[in-house]
């Protein structure tokens, strides 16, 4: 065993993994068995005294025992106890009053370490990182960090000069957790881990995995901040979201990216605040018609240029826009004004950067080894090992916590596909087949079930989404028959394939009527969502208005004929900033939208219809309540593919509830096309894409046109309708 002034030794170099047998009150070391003896490590004071209790008692001296700053002072005839403070004189003379972190005991109970270790403490953000308590009557921060490879883990901030002696942490077993309360440490302080590795390397510094709070890149540190004390006024949201069944709302999603929705050009090109995206995106939002927003990955992450899908701080809202706080009154006010909230979500991989889970106690903790599983060479980063029960545990507890602390209505979990396969963008030979000799990832499967149960199960009424692009079997399908448990699943062939054909020069559509018809053959395999999202509009792609061919007229006509089929197509709607008011330029996450473009009249009339669109959609339980069964949907003529024509009806849960979707593909107009109907009686028009105030032609049908009693297109009555050039046009049996 060690002498003491070994252990003193060991305390000074930084090397000491217990510190607690060393620094705060031991009983026994006195001569009077019932007294006890404290110590601390103080290098920076001068003099140091004891002030027991609570009541000014006499200060008792503490005499220094080591030169590099231990501290002793023996306190005869006096129970173990925690109750006492520190007077310090530092070497400037100045002086200071504060507790002993050396004498609390731990907080994390033996209970909630053994969930841990089983992968099933569901809420273990509220355990690690730096939770702000009081603890033992005394207010402070208590920190708790898995690193079970490390030999020694500190506190070290501002608040102790980063002097990773001064505050070692306590090893809770070979669980791998360590702990420290730090008393009377204040909200906003800066903090790292320094971690000193098994292998006799130097000690270096982590950012927090579970902080709540991150500095300002190209800063890297973690800041303390304490989430209690939000008051929030959606609870009938919250009361009324338990309720609703997803399946059957109407979900038109603005993806959002918050940095270049909108800047201050004035003031450097700067971002708006979530403050000021209160006061100007949601009223937006709302003004435009949609339900939802979704927002690229707010965890913080160090490079903008990653759009946020390279997280560092998978627990905290990025401090680009502001506070933890500040991100509260967003989703709060969003809620308030009857708009849901959505966020990207990133457990597929992580970065490398050094202050990052990558190599983080040592060893490689969050992924594997090797680099067959454990690197992405697509995206140049690690790959979690799923396979872990801490890491699974961490990531779960990632997503609950957004639930949770943040009321987000749901997340869209990226890159799937990428999680699912093992041999994902690799060759022959990079990749190790599982264990019964297929691709399919296994752990990674059993992972997203867990995530989307227990995500359900803690949160009713939020919903999970699955970004995978593959056949992957019953994604959206309930765990319990099979499935994976995601609530929705973006439909990417119905994206590639719409704008494949929309891309194409109108002469040669009919060739490829297919492009816009397939989608039904397995439009109800899943629960999915039309997405054009932002990688469509990125890297070369063009902007959604610059994939329209023709002349100017023509690329909105498209551009609205593309939407209007999009909102009477069976799914749920998701569009990108920019693609509402018909962006130029291909998306540039450094710079703001093209506001600009709304001074002219057509960017003005996509951006009315959209908002239109929008209106008619949720208003109209035919084009939102059955999106996930054929009951809801039944093609009239799909074969006219010598006029590029389409038209289908959409049905309510209410069979008598129908919704005519018509669509005119070519620029030739079709003033008498006759097309069948299910029902007599007048045929009112809801909506029209060539309408003057879109930016059209103003070719219509006067309001409405009467059935007759004419079988057409397998359906006993017809109506003749002007189908106007490359538009949409939506009618309403009345």
């Amino acid at each position: 065993m060690p002498t003491l002034s070994n252990r003193f030794q060991r305390l000074v170099s930084a090397t000491e993994w217990d510190p607690f047998s060393v620094l705060g009150p031991h009983r026994g070391e006195s001569t009077d068995s019932s007294g006890v003896c404290i110590r601390a490590f103080l290098p920076d004071a001068a003099e140091v005294a004891v002030l027991p209790g609570r009541n000014g008692n006499t200060p008792i001296p503490m005499k220094l025992v080591h030169p590099a700053g231990v501290f002793e002072a023996r306190w005869e005839g006096h129970s173990l106890g925690t109750d006492y403070q520190f007077r310090i004189v530092d070497r400037q003379g100045k002086s200071s009053q504060r507790h002993d972190p050396y004498a609390f005991l731990p907080r994390i109970s033996d209970f909630d370490l053994h969930l841990f270790g089983e992968g099933k403490l569901y809420r273990s953000y509220e355990q690690l990182g730096a939770q702000v308590c009081t603890h033992q009557d005394v207010p402070g921060v208590n920190f708790a960090v898995w690193a079970p490879n490390a030999k020694r883990v500190s506190v070290v901030g501002d608040f102790n000069e980063w002097d990773g002696r001064r505050h070692p942490m306590r090893s809770r077993g070979g669980g791998g957790i360590w702990e420290l309360f730090i008393p009377d440490m204040n909200d906003g302080a800066v903090y790292k881990f320094e971690i000193l590795p098994q292998n006799g390397d130097a000690p270096f510094l982590k950012a927090d995995p579970y902080a709540s709070s991150a500095e300002l890149r190209p800063k890297t540190a973690s800041v303390v901040r304490d989430l209690s004390g939000y008051e929030w006024r959606d609870g009938e949201w919250m009361a009324s979201r338990q309720n609703w069944d997803p399946l059957a709302q109407p979900w038109s999603i603005y993806e959002v990216h918050l940095g270049s929705w909108r800047r201050v050009p004035e003031e450097g090109s700067r971002w708006l605040t979530y403050s000021e995206l209160s006061k100007t995106l949601i009223p937006y939002v709302k003004d435009m018609g949609f339900t939802h927003i979704e927002l690229m990955p707010v965890t913080e992450h160090p490079f903008d240029g990653s759009w946020g899908y390279q997280a560092t701080g998978y627990f905290a809202p990025t401090s680009r826009f502001g506070t933890p706080a500040e991100f509260m009154a967003f989703v709060d006010a969003c809620h308030q004004a009857g708009i849901g909230v959505l966020m990207d979500w990133a457990p597929a991989h992580f970065p490398e950067d050094p202050h990052g889970l990558a190599w983080f106690d040592g060893t490689n903790l969050y992924d594997h080894s090797d680099p067959r599983l454990g690197f992405h060479p697509e995206w140049n980063s690690r790959i979690f090992n799923y396979g872990r029960t801490e890491v699974k545990n961490f990531l779960i507890n990632s997503a609950l916590s957004w639930f949770d602390r943040y009321h987000i209505d749901g997340l869209r979990v990226d890159a799937v596909a990428s999680m699912l396969y093992l041999d994902y963008a690799r060759k022959a030979g990079e990749w190790i087949p599982n264990k019964f000799g297929g691709r399919e990832n296994l752990e990674a499967v059993e992972f997203l079930k867990e995530l989307n149960t227990v995500a359900h199960q803690e949160h009713p009424g939020i919903v999970m989404i699955a970004e995978e692009s593959t056949a992957w079997p019953g994604v959206s399908k309930p765990t319990y028959v099979g499935g994976l448990g995601f609530t929705f699943k973006w439909n990417m062939g119905w994206m590639h394939d719409t704008l494949d054909y929309f891309s194409l020069d109108p002469i040669y559509r009919r060739f490829h009527q297919h492009n816009v018809t397939f989608g039904l053959v397995y439009a109800f395999t899943e629960n999915f969502v039309l997405p054009l999202s932002h990688d469509e509009v990125v890297h070369g792609k063009k902007s959604l208005l610059d994939k329209m061919p023709g002349d100017e007229w023509q690329r909105f006509a498209n551009l609205r004929a593309l939407y209007g089929h999009m909102w009477g197509h069976p799914g749920k709607k998701m569009l990108f900033m920019g693609c509402e008011i018909g962006q130029w330029w291909e998306w540039n996450h450094d710079d703001s939208l093209q506001w600009h473009l709304l001074e002219y009249d057509r960017h003005q009339g996509l951006q009315r219809y959209v908002a239109d669109l929008n209106r008619l959609y949720a208003s109209q339980p035919a084009l939102h309540q059955v999106d996930y069964d054929w009951t809801g949907f039944q093609w009239i003529d799909l074969h006219d593919s010598d006029h590029s024509t389409l038209t289908y009806f959409r049905r309510a849960k209410d069979p008598s509830d129908i919704v005519v979707c018509a669509m005119n593909l070519t620029p030739v107009p079709r003033e008498t096309y006759r097309m069948g109907v299910p029902n007599a009686g007048y045929y009112r028009e809801l909506l029209n894409s060539d309408s003057e105030a879109y930016g059209g032609s103003n070719m219509g049908n006067a309001g409405g046109v009467q059935a007759e009693d004419m079988p057409w297109h397998g359906q006993p009555f017809s109506v003749v309708i002007t189908l106007p050039p490359l538009a949409a046009v939506f009618f309403k049996p009345v």
